[in-house]
């Protein structure tokens, strides 16, 4: 049967050296030993960002104990989550060694490109479809440049943030009487509904429920499967802690959200943007992790000449990722838009851009390629979204935000730059 392993097979098993330590351990004991030695030797994975979150919390709830309430926990949910999805779309090219500069401004583009046509009169879906359309367009034909030219990412990017922010002017001069004042405003419900509607308490906890019994499902079937194929599994322990890990943060959330945090009226319920999130979370994770498409972009990212020389398309790969960073990033536009209810000719692409670079190295993905999940922008996109709403609840400007959001990411550099010489010597 060995003789029947695809020649691209060699690259990718190189490429994901250094197996999870669930795989490597045969009880909860071993797992957590190999984790101690993991993280001794500086293969830390997602644990400084944790430790990180957690403590930026606390110090901004001994600042102000308004920080943990449930009020605040919601608004900090919806006002992360373009942050998080632009942070996914990144990853995508992260994950190569590449970085695309222009994403922020694609998401602006597609948003006015949407607006523009709901105030035309056309139904929301085609708005939708049009402008991701559009945003993935884009976001290959950047990939094609880069990938089939061999010309740097940061260059063809930083020249498609500045050629987009352009555009974006143009768009909304050309909209005449609906960009009023380089503004165009949301008139609809259902786009509105994604930053600004909920669930009501009885589906935020049936719909809470499904996702935790949905995650364990597939978490303890992919365990049967590996065993039934005589591959290496996680101990039972080490699973049954994973599927209870995220039951609790299920029930966790739930109650966050259910918890009436108006003043004058009642407002509960799960924003619907938490559930946009999650449903890009699920299908970006499957597509990376269990996709060929996923295992040649880890392979490229871990050693592109190595993948060429295996067969693997690195052209075709790298136009599919910078594709699906536009796709995203078009995605977040529509979140951007609901968040912000209208788009402007203001919007700091450029920035929010940053942001999402940042939310993905602070997550754990590396600048360096080859390295990172879609989750990582989810913890990143969270401690970025803590920084800028801690330091609104303490009255600080602009400027310390900023100044606060690029320490941490400078720390999370060099932690990765650290933990890379450590896993080389």
């Amino acid at each position: 049967m060995a003789d029947l392993k695809q020649p691209e097979d060699d690259v990718i098993v190189a490429a994901q050296a250094g197996a999870p330590a669930e795989l490597l351990a045969d009880s909860f004991g071993d797992y957590v030993r190999i984790l101690a030695k993991r993280i001794s030797s500086g293969e830390s994975g997602a644990l400084p960002v944790i430790i990180g979150l957690v403590v930026i919390v606390g110090f901004f709830w001994f600042k102000n104990h308004a920080f943990l309430q449930p009020r605040n926990l919601v608004n900090l949910m919806t006002q992360s989550a373009f942050i998080i999805t632009l942070g996914m779309a990144e990853i995508f090219v992260l994950l190569l060694g590449d970085i695309d500069l222009a994403a922020g401004f694609t998401a602006a583009c597609a948003a006015v490109i949407a607006l523009w046509m709901l105030a035309l009169g056309d139904p929301w879906w085609a708005a939708v479809i049009v402008a991701l359309v559009a945003a993935a367009a884009y976001g290959a034909l950047q990939g094609g440049i880069t990938a089939r030219l061999g010309l740097p990412s940061f260059v063809v990017t930083l020249a498609g943030q500045l050629g987009l922010s352009g555009l974006l002017l143009y768009l909304i001069n050309a909209t005449g009487n609906i960009g009023v004042g380089g503004v165009i405003s949301l008139h609809n419900s259902i786009i509105n509904d994604i930053e600004n509607g909920y669930l009501n308490p009885t589906a935020t906890w049936i719909v809470m429920i499904v996702i935790a019994a949905v995650a364990g499902l597939i978490i303890f079937y992919g365990d049967i499967r590996r065993r039934t194929a005589g591959l290496v599994a996680p101990p039972l322990s080490v699973t049954l802690l994973k599927i209870a890990g995220i039951a609790v943060a299920c029930i966790v959330v739930a109650w966050i959200a259910n918890t009436n945090r108006g003043r004058l009226i009642v407002v509960e319920g799960m924003p619907w943007s938490v559930l946009v999130v999650l449903a890009i979370l699920f299908l970006w994770t499957v597509l990376l992790g269990r996709t060929r498409f996923g295992r040649y972009v880890y392979a490229i990212g871990g050693n592109a000449e190595a993948a060429r020389r295996a067969g693997i398309s690195i052209v075709r790969i790298r136009t599919l990722a910078f594709m699906l960073c536009g796709l995203t990033a078009g995605i977040t536009g529509i979140i951007y838009a609901s968040y912000l209810g209208s788009i402007s000719n203001g919007v700091n692409g450029g920035q929010n851009v940053l942001n999402a670079v940042a939310a993905a190295v602070i997550g754990g993905t590396s600048l360096f390629g080859g390295r990172g999940k879609m989750l990582n922008a989810v913890l990143g996109g969270l401690v970025v979204g803590v920084i800028y709403n801690g330091l609104q609840l303490l009255g600080l400007s602009a400027a310390a935000q900023l100044m606060w959001t690029a320490l941490v990411l400078l720390a999370a550099v060099i932690v990765d730059r650290i933990t890379r010489r450590g896993s080389a010597g």
